[in-house]
């Protein structure tokens, strides 16, 4: 079986529960570090799959790696590969796709429920969950692109997750491990003072608290989310 590409674009960013996912199914999987100029592959048909993770950047910013990459996941789109994005991830395939990704009305950082469309994509990804307590960082937002399918949504954020056949783009993490939470609370502990006054922005005490209880469950979530899009990986 061809591998997973996962691209990561941050160093403290990188698959977190996927990889433990895919390695305890066996799947091979490639990481392709942006952030530390490993070369972007020039063909989306060398995997069985595309896997774009957060970064702290904007789709929108000036970066030599943004376009080629939103080339790739087109390339993928087109010939059935699929794509699965968090976060920057999924703005990256928003934005490929035709989509726009502008400034959100509020910063979210930390825990926050997102509630489960009434809708068939939204059931064939997460089954009769009506919604789940996800992890947030992110100040910008992304449109759906045409086709796509909303399938998830927050009290500060409209636009948490699209589907498109096999596609599937998330603004927020479901891939967060504890020791993530602990990593971007200590790296990021400035930006969560200065957006303090945002009501989708939680402390450092209110994100850790209870934290493996709340990683536990989101991985339950991230679990069957996961197996569903494997099940379109090409072999």
């Amino acid at each position: 079986m061809k591998p997973v590409a996962i691209f990561r674009h941050a160093p403290t960013e990188g698959p977190g529960y996927l990889a433990d996912y895919l390695d305890a199914h066996t799947i091979p999987w490639q990481l392709i570090r942006i952030d530390a100029g490993d070369v972007l592959p020039t063909s989306a048909s060398d995997y069985s799959g595309l896997v774009f993770m957060g970064g702290p950047m904007s789709v929108n910013d000036d970066l030599p790696w943004i376009p080629p990459v939103l080339a790739l996941i087109r390339a993928a789109v087109a010939a059935d590969i699929p794509v699965l994005g968090h976060c920057l991830g999924g703005q990256l395939m928003s934005k490929a796709l035709g989509g726009k990704v502008s400034k959100n009305p509020v910063k979210e950082i930390g825990w926050g429920k997102l509630s489960v469309a009434d809708n068939a994509e939204a059931r064939r990804w997460f089954g009769k969950l009506g919604g789940f307590n996800g992890f947030h960082w992110h100040g910008e937002t992304f449109s759906l692109p045409d086709g796509a399918t909303r399938i998830l949504s927050s009290a500060y954020c409209d636009n948490q997750a699209f589907t498109l056949g096999k596609h599937l783009g998330f603004q927020c993490h479901i891939e967060m491990t504890e020791a993530m939470v602990r990593e971007w609370c200590a790296v990021g502990g400035d930006e969560i003072a200065r957006a303090s006054d945002s009501p989708g922005v939680q402390t450092t005490p209110e994100i850790g608290d209870a934290l493996a209880a709340k990683v536990g469950a989101l991985n339950t979530v991230a679990g069957t989310v996961y197996a569903s899009w494997v099940k379109g990986l090409v072999v």
